[in-house]
């Protein structure tokens, strides 16, 4: 497999329907720019639709890649190292922030695992069926996985994002479930953008403290030493210092943007999955939206490296697809005002309407004379 086979597989939205809504835009009642970002949006969508007006989002989704990373091993998460079933259980269950928000927008959430370190047995068949490994390797001394194993994982994001296209889903909201997963999407960044550990090194979503920040930091620095010389591969850059989590995201985001199905990324795990799909096909940002900004130092230069703003910067720091899926209603609101927002009559209206009204009013006025006529009084 070679990823920049994509690059010749994926289009940009079209840019004569985006024209074409455009100008529809500055017909209506509302002045143009008066919705701010709400037109930019509807416009956008109009374009990856190839629809003017454009459709409603009727069929969201949440999709959820989840998967344990060894180098957790060196305490730089707040969660225990081989926990991130918990989280899975947790939204399963329906007690997490995504999945309270998810339940409450009426938007169902999927949940696939790549790599997850746990007893398949804990989780129901539907979950684990899709594991390509248990768990990934140490990033720092050791490789993520083999590279038989990235491209399974790769295809099996691309499987996924299939099965979504084909089941309807018009638009995906993209999280991740992984404990260490901030640390591997660091040193993809990083690699991926000549910076240094300490720039791209945050506190995750959990938070965690100065001294397990410099473990982290190490952690990074450590793993970039072995990025750096593979950085010409993208599949390998995967197997490298990455994770089956994050191989299987970046396969999800190409087959997505190659079946023009757009994406809401949340936080720095999706932000680097997108990052190294960007190296293998520019397009593919194209069609993707940044949920939020989730303060993580290497996911604000992931974005500003693809030229994506996020929708919302509200200070949501716990990952796990909250900040995109709160960014949805945002998205919905902007397809119903592009679709529904009356236009504004035009000259030629305008003027057919007035020569219809003075007909009227020399028909009644014609009438009124001939009664006066023949009136008694």
């Amino acid at each position: 497999m070679n990823l920049d086979d994509f690059s010749d597989l994926i289009e940009r939205p079209d840019g004569g329907v985006r024209r074409d809504a455009e100008e529809r835009r500055e017909r209506f009642i509302v002045p143009p720019g008066a919705l701010g970002r709400l037109d930019e949006l509807g416009e956008w969508l109009s374009a990856a639709q190839q629809a003017v007006p454009v459709r409603a989002i009727e069929q969201p989704r949440v999709v959820l890649f989840a998967g344990d990373h060894g180098v957790a091993e060196l305490r730089v998460s707040g969660r225990a190292a081989g926990s991130a079933h918990e989280l899975v259980r947790a939204t399963l269950d329906g007690s997490t922030p995504l999945a309270v928000l998810a339940r409450r927008f009426s938007v169902p959430v999927r949940i696939v695992d790549a790599g997850l370190d746990c007893d398949p047995q804990l989780l129901p068949d539907a979950v684990v069926r899709t594991r390509v490994r248990r768990g990934s390797g140490r990033i720092d001394v050791e490789d993520a996985m083999t590279a038989e194993e990235a491209e399974q994982a790769v295809r099996l994001g691309m499987a996924i994002a299939d099965e979504e296209a084909d089941s309807g889903t018009d638009l995906v909201v993209l999280g991740d479930l992984s404990v260490g997963g901030t640390t591997a999407a660091a040193t993809l960044i990083a690699a991926l953008c000549g910076t240094d550990a300490s720039v791209v090194t945050g506190r995750g979503g959990t938070g965690i403290d100065d001294l397990a920040w410099m473990r982290k930091c190490a952690a990074v620095r450590d793993a970039l030493r072995r990025a750096r010389p593979v950085l010409g591969d993208q599949l390998e850059l995967l197997a490298t210092v990455g994770g089956a989590d994050l191989a299987a995201m970046t396969g999800f985001l190409l087959q997505c943007a190659v079946r023009r199905l757009p994406v809401i990324l949340d936080g720095v795990v999706s932000a680097a999955a997108a990052l190294v799909a960007q190296r293998a096909a520019f397009r593919a940002p194209d069609w993707w939206l940044a949920g939020q900004l989730s303060g993580e130092p290497a996911q604000a230069k992931a974005l500003d490296r693809m030229a994506l703003n996020p929708l919302l910067d509200h200070g949501v720091i716990v990952g796990e697809g909250s900040g995109a899926l709160l960014a949805l209603p945002f998205v919905q609101a902007a397809a119903a005002l592009a679709a529904e927002l009356p236009e504004r009559a035009s000259e030629d209206d305008a003027d057919e309407t007035k020569a219809a009204e003075y007909t009227d009013d020399s028909e009644e006025a014609a009438a009124g004379g001939g009664a006066a006529a023949v009136d008694p009084a």
